[in-house]
């Protein structure tokens, strides 16, 4: 009935694996670098940098670089924001920096004082995501269908 078996395809070394987590009162000073999720409501006076998603909650301040593929961001960002995928804002976030991103969403309330560049995260998503461009009919065409009409 119940199985002792966990998903084999999730390890610890996968990006997204692990999760990281700087809870309220704590202040770090320094680069900080992982594979796995991070939640932040501290305080982080540096880089933080991760091949997978970043939480920055109400309380939570970056002031300096961060690196991710997703952000959700509820705080105070001071600083490089490069954002690989999908770049949330909260009602609550105060943004100031310089932000590179594939995509953007930002809540009505947002503080958004930046500079912001939109580039995709790769070249499979633009494609996937560009629309069809039709030529447009030659007039023997448009006539042609006129007269079945």
């Amino acid at each position: 009935m119940f199985s002792d078996k966990k998903n084999a395809n999730t390890t610890a070394s996968e990006p997204g694996a692990s999760q990281n987590r700087i809870n309220e009162g704590t202040h770090i000073n320094g680069d900080i670098t992982s594979k796995g999720f991070f939640r932040i409501d501290g305080v982080v006076e540096g880089t933080v940098s991760t091949p997978s998603k970043v939480v920055l909650g109400k309380n939570g301040v970056i002031k300096g670089n961060l690196s991710c593929e997703n952000a959700d961001i509820a705080g105070s960002f001071s600083g490089n924001l490069n954002v690989s995928q999908l770049l949330t804002l909260r009602s609550t976030a105060n943004i100031k920096g310089d932000v590179v991103v594939g995509k953007l969403s930002v809540e009505p309330g947002a503080a958004f004082n930046a500079t912001c560049r939109m580039q995709p995260g790769d070249a499979s998503q633009s494609k996937a995501n560009q629309s069809t461009v039709y030529d447009r009919p030659d007039r023997s065409s448009v006539k042609a269908a006129e007269q079945l009409n």
